[in-house]
């Protein structure tokens, strides 16, 4: 189990990391149990945008965790804190799903379906994605639209295996619309640990960031200067991580296995 009284704040990632489906992973109710009893600060980093803020709440206490709204922070509130903070004026098609409009709306950033409109394309999961959307979004790049990418992800962990996630979307975009990302709002951008940090009003040295994925989870602790522990439960297997280049701080089998401060490849064995 995680050692909880060592840092001051505990990020961890939902999919893979705390739930995989309708199924909460092992140890995370005693790991909670314990953080909470030790008054640590906590936060949940998702790079969904399928899902509000709102949404992902309700399903942590529907798997039985009690968590407040301002200690989740997925990928589509960062797109609109990014908008808010950096392009208010902004005028946005977005590529994605109703989480994602919902979350710019309540910044009350403008969205548009004219490409010749748009100042900005903004790309997160889109299960309904089809030839129409893409023309409609390359159309906006190639009139100088700025492309916004929520997050990297190239696939999305499932029950029985993975789903194509808003990486896979927007390299589709890149290619038919001729531009490259101008910005990503989720992680491991620094933009999104900028975020998180302001919310907890903590430094990055006093915590620690728990997820399954290395390019993402992972390179958002290792650039912010945060402590790391990768967790086998999602995407991320022993014989990918031996072949990486990045190298977190732990690993764990699952959230009720021991981390200690040696060598991952050992840990893995």
């Amino acid at each position: 189990m995680l050692d909880t009284a060592l840092y001051d704040a505990y990020f961890f990632d939902l999919d893979g990391t705390i739930f995989i489906g309708d199924r909460l992973l092992p140890g995370v109710g005693k790991t909670f149990a314990a953080l909470r009893a030790n008054e640590k600060k906590i936060m949940f980093l998702t790079n969904t945008t399928v899902q509000t803020r709102a949404d992902c709440q309700a399903r942590l206490e529907k798997l039985g965790l009690c968590v407040e709204r301002e200690e989740i922070m997925t990928a589509a509130y960062a797109a609109g804190l990014y908008f808010q903070q950096q392009a208010d004026s902004a005028r946005v098609l977005v590529v994605g799903e109703r989480a994602l409009a919902a979350e710019l709306a309540s910044f009350q950033i403008r969205q548009v379906q004219a490409p010749s409109q748009a100042t900005h394309v903004l790309v997160g999961m889109d299960r309904t994605f089809t030839y129409e959307k893409l023309l409609l979004a390359a159309d906006a790049l190639r009139n100088g639209a700025k492309l916004i990418v929520a997050n990297p992800d190239p696939v999305c962990p499932v029950p029985g295996g993975a789903i194509p996630d808003t990486g896979a979307l927007a390299q589709a975009i890149e290619t038919a619309g001729g531009a490259t990302v101008w910005a990503m709002t989720g992680k491991p951008s620094r933009f999104y640990a900028e975020q998180v940090f302001q919310q907890l009003n903590v430094r990055p040295e006093q915590c620690l960031i728990v997820g399954d994925r290395l390019e993402t989870d992972i390179l958002l602790g290792k650039n912010s200067g945060m402590k790391t522990a990768l967790v086998l439960t999602g995407v991320t297997t022993c014989h990918e991580l031996e072949r990486a280049g990045i190298r977190p701080d732990f690993v764990l089998p699952t959230l009720d296995g021991s981390a200690h401060d040696r060598q991952e490849q050992q840990q893995c064995r």
